[in-house]
């Protein structure tokens, strides 16, 4: 039906990335490098990018909303990073030791982030969310990290499990057996039960969650729930994790606990901290990553603290990239723009939903969009686009695969790239001219899918 038809449409004018594909499957482990690159008939293999705009090897050029995983705020290529790696390089691209700029990069992340009295550097988001729970627990001294349904940590074998449905259901094979026994899951929205589990168990160390919401916010907190949640985990002497691999830098210079006020005891970063090149890191107050320290006391130090190694934690290059990044990050300019961009894009592609008459919502918060559309024989019913209260059973249970599919290759034919799913993110590189061409395409878009009846009509339309 339609999905074939985009997937016919690419193979006759993709050849390029349909080539580099039948390499990749022979040398490549799962033919990838990412699980949510994967896309039919192949991928879309980039030969090179500036500012919002990616082209493929076919010469394609494509508006960018996949930004990189959400690196990339800047967009693409930025002259201030390019020009701060080239002048880095030629001095060492990696010493083995600690230099200037770790300590530089360190101060300027404290600068903008209100929990950060103390910086510890890794090298992904997976790697800092296990460091983030090894040092609540030896803070803490207790086992168990309370996780909410929903929310991405990364690929690590303990907190993998819960952020698809079906929850308690591990999302991979291969993990290790007894993974999950130091976590205990949560509903999302469910003060109640949190503060149950907190209350029974006694043996919690930290609450961890995305600050924005499950899946950069594909499932919305409630208003409230935040700060509901900081006085819970206070009152019980336990920890509070905010996941900002995502949120941080792009929620506001500061993350999402700037944007809120709300100040977790630890906060998880990665893309937008390093400006594009691999680099992470946690920030903590000053007490709790203390268990970082050496002291010099042999018993202290072989029994009393974490240890934590990683070859590449800030390497020249990646502080570097990082400290040019968050030097325009800080003037809030950056923020500022894509979050107008995102608002420009929402609004204008409900309005098209609204005119079409088609049963679907595009939402979101920052310079993030979600679109949720409905297959037809849907039994939700949607009032308005700005009406959330159906939005978590509705999006718990996921959007038509088969649509996922043909809003994610629609798109693409027409010079377009989401992130991943169904949504993407904005960056301070797109123009008003890139929303208003991927609202056009959405209309276009939502016209084909609604011939193809593949849409659910509402009484709008």
């Amino acid at each position: 039906m339609t999905s074939d038809s985009f997937e016919e449409r690419l193979r006759a004018t993709r050849a390029g990335s349909g080539a580099w594909y039948e390499r990749a499957r022979r040398a490549v482990g799962g033919a990838l490098g990412h699980d949510v690159r994967h896309a039919l008939p192949f991928p879309t293999y980039i030969a090179r990018a500036q500012g919002a705009y990616k082209w493929d090897v076919d010469g394609h050029r494509y508006i960018d909303y996949h930004c990189g995983n959400g690196a990339l705020l800047l967009g693409h290529a930025h002259p201030a990073i390019v020009e701060a790696v080239i002048k880095a390089a030629p001095l060492g691209t990696h010493f083995g030791n600690d230099h200037p700029l770790q300590v530089e990069w360190a101060e300027r992340i404290q600068a903008l982030v209100p929990c950060a009295e103390r910086v510890r550097f890794t090298n992904s988001g997976t790697e800092s969310a296990m460091l983030a729970c090894r040092v609540a627990r030896a803070h803490t001294g207790r086992p168990t990290i309370l996780r909410l349904e929903g929310h991405f940590h990364g690929w690590g074998d303990e907190l993998l499990t819960g952020f698809a449905p079906p929850f308690d259901v591990p999302p991979s094979i291969g993990l290790m057996p007894g993974a999950r026994l130091g976590t205990v899951m949560a509903p999302a929205n469910d003060l109640a039960e949190v503060e149950r589990l907190l209350r029974q168990r006694g043996d919690v160390a930290a609450v961890i969650l995305e600050p924005s919401g499950g899946s950069w916010g594909r499932l919305p907190l409630r208003p409230g729930y935040l700060a509901g949640l900081r006085e819970v985990t206070r009152r019980h002497g336990v920890l509070l994790i905010f996941d900002e691999v995502i949120t941080g830098f792009r929620w506001a210079p500061g993350g999402a606990q700037a944007r809120y006020g709300i100040v977790p005891d630890i906060s998880t970063h990665a893309k937008i901290i390093g400006g594009g090149v691999p680099g992470a890191a946690i920030c903590g107050r000053a007490e709790v990553m203390r268990v970082l320290d050496i002291t010099g006391d042999p018993f202290h130090d072989r029994f009393r603290r974490i240890a934590h190694q990683g070859t590449y934690n800030a390497t020249p290059l990646t502080a570097a990239a990082g400290l040019a990044c968050l030097a325009l990050v800080a003037t809030g300019e950056p923020t500022a723009r894509a979050d107008a961009m995102a608002a420009r894009l929402r609004d204008g592609m409900n309005a098209v939903l609204a005119a079409r008459g088609v049963a679907g919502v595009v939402y979101g918060e920052s310079s993030v969009f979600h679109v949720y559309l409905e297959p037809p024989g849907a039994a939700t019913r949607i009032a308005a686009p700005d009406e959330y209260r159906w939005l978590p059973p509705a999006v718990l249970k996921g959007m038509d695969p088969g649509l996922v599919r043909a809003l994610q290759n629609g798109f693409r034919v027409r010079g377009i790239e989401l992130l991943s799913y169904n949504g993407g993110m904005t960056s301070a590189a797109h123009e008003a001219a890139d929303i208003d061409a991927t609202v056009g395409a959405f209309d276009d878009l939502l016209r084909e899918l609604v011939e193809q009846r593949a849409l659910r009509r509402t009484d709008r339309g």
